[in-house]
Formats: structure tokens, sequence, C-alpha cells
């Protein structure tokens, strides 16, 4: 299992549960399954976009210029930053472009899966991905400034993130959620599905 006290240490993880646990009113233990099964599926993904020189580059510029990890320091205010449709999203909380970017078409199957392994309605899902996301760019820009990685060194850097709670490869990880057969229903993004379950539609 693969959380956030793992991803940002006990103290600040169990906080960023916390947070996302107030703002879409579920149980910590449920969103903590759905973020063990969708979080694999993120960094995999990310690191997928990492193997090639051009999406290195542009994962790069992403973390420096809209990623400095600062967002961590502000978890409490994440979601009134995503949620709040009336003030506009700033770029390191525009969570539905950045799982747009992260997972593509793939957003839906991420979301039924976490829902499937945590009993909570996907739409819920869709809201706890939208928190996630913003948190684990924060994150891996945090460790980049740190650490002093360039575009050629995010690779190594989220795989081994996913290396050190997992026997798998980054690509076992990624192809078992995101490479299966699609049986041709179509889920809406991510942000639809959140939103469309706030307001009951």
């Amino acid at each position: 299992m693969f959380s956030l006290q793992d991803l940002l240490g006990q103290q600040q993880g169990s906080e960023a549960v916390g947070q996302i646990s107030q703002q879409v009113g579920a149980e910590p233990s449920a969103v903590n399954s759905a973020i063990a099964a969708a979080l694999p599926s993120i960094l995999g993904s990310l690191a997928n976009n990492a193997s090639t020189t051009a999406g290195a580059e542009r994962l790069d510029n992403a973390l420096t210029n809209d990623h400095d990890g600062s967002l961590l320091d502000n978890l409490g205010s994440l979601g009134g930053m995503i949620f709040d449709q009336q003030t506009p999203t700033p770029r390191q909380a525009d969570a539905g472009g950045i799982l747009g970017h992260i997972l593509g078409t793939d957003q839906g199957t991420v979301a039924q899966e976490a829902s499937n392994k945590s009993g909570l309605p996907v739409g819920q899902v869709a809201q706890i991905l939208m928190m996630l996301a913003p948190i684990v760019m924060a994150y891996l820009g945090r460790q980049k400034q740190e650490q002093g990685v360039g575009a050629d060194g995010l690779g190594g850097l989220i795989g081994g993130l996913l290396g050190g709670q997992s026997g798998g490869s980054v690509g076992d990880i990624t192809s078992s959620v995101l490479d299966r057969d699609h049986d041709g229903s179509s889920l809406d993004d991510i942000a639809s599905m959140a939103f469309n379950y706030v307001t009951g539609k």
C-alpha cells in the first residue's frame, strides 16, 4: 500500500489526508484506500512521461514554473483553490489540467479502479484525485529543487519513489491499471465527474 504518509512523511501525509477527507466528506480510511489505489498509477504515468526527452522537458518546465512545493505548506486552502468556481484557480492547483496531462484518457479508468478498491462513489473519488494530483506535483517540485534534479533526472527521481514501494517495475505498475483493454464505455474527465458529484447531477 502506497499512501500519502509514505510520500510526504507521517505528519504531513496525515494532514493532507485529513484535509482531503474533510473536503470530500469521506472517512480517512476510505480516502487512504482510494489514494493507495491511484497513487502508483499517477506516479507511473509521470515516470512514463519522463522516459522520453520531450516528455521530461515538459514535466521539468511544469515543475519549475508552476510547482515549487509551496502548496505543501498551505494544504488547508487547497480545496478552496480547486473547488471554488468563483475565483480563478492558480496553475499549481489546476487539478483538471494536471490530471489531463498525467493520465490523459485513462483518468476515468484510474478513478473507477480507486472507487472499486475504496468503496467510495466514483464521483467522490474524482474529488480525491483532484486534490491528490497537485499535492504529488508539489512534492515532486520540491524534491527537484532540493536535489537539484534536471529534466534528465526526473525519471530516476519518480522511479525511485515507486521502486521503494513495489516489487514491480514502473512499467508493470502502470500497465496493470492503464494499459488494459477498454470495453468501449467512456467516462467523463475527472473534473466533470467531481463537479457533477458535488452538484448532484
